[in-house]
């Protein structure tokens, strides 16, 4: 695989029984930027990304992230990604610090690389205020950009996000966009960002693949699509 690319994947196929979730899809995503997995729900985009790290075995089919290989190196991509599911994840009984030192601790942080963060990620999200605040009484937009933050405290080489402006309003959902765009421009992170908002895909994303019936429809610079 090339290593100019952060993800790479080759006929990259999910089958359970007779069913074919996905369908052999190809594509490639460069180092450095945002890429989108378009598609209705259902499409197949959240089966593809548990392939790609680490959380299901591809049927068929070969993918490499961040240099590692999806059949023999599963703990590796682990430990080099950032996931951010569909499902909230944060605890909502522990206070954003909580949560911060939490997942810090998980990810292998020492203390000093902890407090760091948590003035690193309380400050670029406004809630330097709010660090002894209970998570449940964040508003769902505040807890979206904490979610992907915690995302990406330990600094990963790519950050898979599924759905995540999912239920937000307009003003929610356009922070949560332009918090994802700055990570970028700041750390030069990856991020593969699933989406069934068009508008998602052309506010931050720089290619798209559009999946449908778990196959790749089209792979595209998202300046040719607007």
């Amino acid at each position: 695989m090339d290593p100019k690319f952060a993800i790479q994947a080759r006929g990259l196929t999910k089958r359970f029984g007779d069913f074919t979730a996905v369908d052999a899809i190809t594509f490639e995503v460069k180092r450095g930027e945002i890429f989108g997995f378009l598609g209705a729900n259902g499409a197949g985009k959240t089966t593809a990304i548990k392939m790609l790290i680490g959380l299901s075995k591809p049927t068929a089919g070969e993918a490499t992230i961040a240099g590692f290989d999806v059949y023999t190196q599963r703990e590796l991509i682990k430990e080099n990604i950032g996931y951010m599911s569909q499902k909230f994840s944060l605890y909502e009984d522990l206070t954003i610090a909580e949560n911060i030192r939490f997942y810090g601790g998980v990810y292998g942080l020492n203390r000093r690389k902890i407090a760091l963060k948590t003035v690193e990620i309380t400050e670029a999200l406004q809630l330097e205020d709010y660090t002894n605040r209970l998570v449940s009484d964040l508003p769902l937009g505040w807890k979206q950009r904490l979610a992907f933050a915690l995302a990406g405290v330990h600094d990963p080489a790519i950050i898979f996000l599924d759905e995540p402006t999912s239920g937000l309003d307009p003003k929610a959902r356009q922070e949560m966009l332009e918090t994802i765009n700055g990570l970028t421009e700041v750390s030069g992170t990856n991020v593969l960002l699933s989406t069934h908002i068009l508008q998602d895909v052309e506010t931050v994303c720089d290619h798209v693949i559009i999946i449908n019936n778990g196959k790749l429809q089209m792979q595209e610079n998202v300046k040719k699509l607007m």
